[in-house]
């Protein structure tokens, strides 16, 4: 019986130790997917070249912003949408745009390389994450390239009265009927397109930009002109009569803006062209609110005019401006309409064509994505593979795939790069001080006893901010009931978790459920008081602790008030999209994390750093082997107490007393 209960306890203690080392495994590989990339002294060292300009970086934004939005969408929204109330539409989607615009800011100038939200997340939450943002990322300039090229071929066939595509039809014939991924015809003109596009940010940062701000400038300038006719033929009868200003009502408003918030896609680019700034630190956060400033004035004023020009209820959604100078009798102005089209659908698809590949290359320099597409041409300074190998793919879905299915698919992963940049400021500004990477201002000294009064006047000392109070509860809190007992940081991560699971919740059941609201239902009410309550008592979290507001670089204004906004409007715009934009963003998250877990975990730069340590080189004359400094360990023992003489140790007694 004796050896039955020894042979029992060593089999638990056995399945324990064997439990602990599971877990400890388990440990690890969370340990190892929530890495952060480390932010060293030659941090902002890069083989790209430094060359572009605050001027560079605000044209190439809003020649991102401006392409065929401007000319197409603007048609759609006024007609079929919201009417001459678009001019708001506009406005409410720029106020969406900007609070998303002013976090890639404050990033854009703390970690200028050009991952843009990929490598503000992989810093700040873990590479896990950042290969999530960071694979949709490669999505939306993928496709975004691959949609615009469509839209420039459809531009310039529109010229000919689509004669390039009749004439791909009666010689090739067509590719499908009615497919809502293939298209009609194989798109030649879009697929050259792309490649001399390609070809162009191959030749060199500099030389692109150049291209870039010319064909810019052109377009500002066919823009212009547009308005100033535009207002010469304005009557503003247009906004009293047919239905008044509000034909939709104010729910058509809404949702003209939702649709508006994708023609201010594309700021982003100016972030991920940071790596290759002259002064990112400063150059980033102006260009990136500039261009999108002038962008949203450009908006508003060509609306103005078209709602103007004629009733809403006349526009054509497929060529509103050419129709509209049209009635009133200028012919002409539809080849300036058109060259701007073609102009501004040229520097959109250059703003995707530079973007896509440096993303591709800052992924791949960390590791996670094949080593070749981290290779920079000594000459050009650019990354050559990554250009070439992704500009054939990119012209290769311009040439076969539908437009539409295209735009649709890529707005959900740019959107979902909004939501991680903005999640990443609110934990970045709470996080302690030691978990912080980045430079700091010199704290405040607290004044020295001898230099303060003690007089009446100076009876209660304002306490000086300490770097060490970062993430900590503020000092006339720090006694309140659970927060307390979180480390500095703690709290606020969890805080920022619950807040985004319940927007989620809260938006899940406003934009799907929003007849529910309107019916009055008594469970939809009641879910949407609980998730709001919810979503203060996380923002109350955050603002009851101290924030991080030391840094050396832009910070924006406001925090946590301006990142929680752009949540929350991320995740009603993301609630508007098809189910089966889900479905796909699913099914390219599986191919993704397939490619991480079987080749970027184990090729990661941090992986390499964290196994082999910093290798630290001895500078002095000593003549010391190798040898003989692997010898030289000092085992370190615990002192034992002395045992008495004829003492026995019992080698059962542990397992006794278990």
């Amino acid at each position: 019986m004796r050896d039955g209960e020894i042979r029992l306890k060593f089999i638990i203690s056995y399945t324990l130790i064997d439990n602990m080392g599971m877990s400890s495994k388990l440990s690890d590989v969370w340990v190892t997917l929530n890495r952060k990339k480390t932010v060293t002294e030659d941090f902002h060292e890069t083989p790209l070249k430094r060359c572009l300009s605050t001027l560079d970086l605000t044209l190439l934004g809003i020649g991102h912003m401006i392409g065929a939005g401007i000319y197409v969408l603007t048609g759609t929204v006024v007609k079929d949408l919201a009417g001459p109330s678009a001019i708001l539409s506009y406005v409410f989607a720029a106020f969406a745009a900007i609070l998303a615009a002013l976090c890639y800011a404050e990033f854009g100038a703390r970690v200028p390389k050009a991952g843009s939200a990929y490598s503000y997340t992989y810093v700040t939450l873990g590479e896990i994450w950042g290969f999530i943002i960071g694979w949709n990322i490669l999505l939306e300039h993928l496709l975004g390239a691959s949609s615009v090229a469509r839209a420039w071929s459809g531009g310039l066939d529109s010229l000919f009265n689509g004669a390039i595509k009749n004439s791909t039809l009666t010689n090739i014939g067509y590719l499908s009927h009615n497919n809502v991924w293939i298209s009609d015809y194989p798109d030649f003109v879009a697929f050259a397109a792309t490649l001399m596009v390609f070809f162009v940010v191959a030749t060199g940062a500099k030389f692109a930009m150049n291209f870039n701000n010319f064909f810019t400038v052109i377009n500002l300038i066919v823009i212009a002109i547009i308005i100033v006719l535009g207002f010469y033929f304005a009557d503003v009868k247009n906004w009293t009569d047919h239905g008044g200003f509000f034909p939709y009502g104010f729910g058509g408003t809404w949702a003209g803006a939702a649709t508006c918030f994708y023609a201010y896609i594309g700021f982003e680019g100016v972030a991920t062209a940071s790596e290759e700034a002259k002064n990112p630190e400063k150059s980033v956060p102006i260009a990136t609110i500039l261009s999108l400033g002038i962008v949203t004035v450009l908006y508003v004023l060509v609306t103005c005019v078209l709602t103007l020009m004629v009733p809403y209820t006349d526009v054509n959604p497929t060529a509103a401006f050419p129709f509209a100078f049209a009635q009133q009798g200028a012919e002409w102005a539809k080849y300036v309409v058109a060259l701007g089209t073609l102009f501004g659908i040229t520097t959109s698809l250059l703003g995707g064509a530079f973007s896509l590949p440096r993303a591709v290359y800052s992924m791949a320099s960390d590791g996670l994505l094949f080593q070749i597409f981290a290779y920079v041409h000594p000459k050009t300074q650019t990354p050559v593979w990554g250009i070439l190998c992704f500009g054939f793919i990119s012209a290769l879905m311009a040439l076969l795939f539908e437009i539409e299915t295209l735009v649709e698919f890529m707005s959900i992963g740019t959107i979902l790069a909004y939501t991680i940049v903005a999640v990443s400021v609110i934990i970045l500004r709470y996080a302690p001080v030691h978990k912080c990477q980045f430079k700091l201002k010199p704290q405040e000294e607290a004044p020295a006893a001898d230099d303060v009064s003690l007089g009446e006047s100076s009876s209660i000392i304002k306490k000086s901010k300490s770097h060490d109070d970062f993430g900590r509860l503020k000092d006339h809190l720090k006694h309140l009931p659970f927060l307390k007992s979180f480390d500095p940081g703690n709290a606020t991560i969890m805080a920022i978790l619950v807040m985004l699971v319940a927007i989620i919740c809260f938006c899940a059941v406003l934009v799907p459920g929003y007849q529910y609201l309107a019916d009055c239902a008594w469970w939809a009410i009641c879910l949407e008081i609980i998730f709001g309550a919810v979503i203060v008592l996380c923002f109350l979290t955050l603002i009851a602790h101290e924030k991080n507001d030391a840094f050396l670089t832009f910070q924006i204004p406001f925090v946590p008030l301006i990142p929680c906004l752009s949540i929350f409007c991320n995740i009603t715009l993301m609630m508007k999209l098809n189910y089966l934009t889900w479905i796909r963003l699913a099914i390219w998250l599986a191919l993704g994390l397939i490619l991480y877990f079987s080749y970027g975990v184990w090729n990661s730069r941090e992986r390499q750093t964290s196994q082999y340590g910093e290798i630290v080189g001895y500078t002095g004359d000593a003549s010391v082997s190798c040898s003989t400094i692997s010898k030289m360990e000092e085992e370190v023992v615990e002192p034992q107490p002395k045992r008495a003489e004829g003492e026995q140790v019992h080698l059962g007694a542990g397992m006794d007393g278990f």
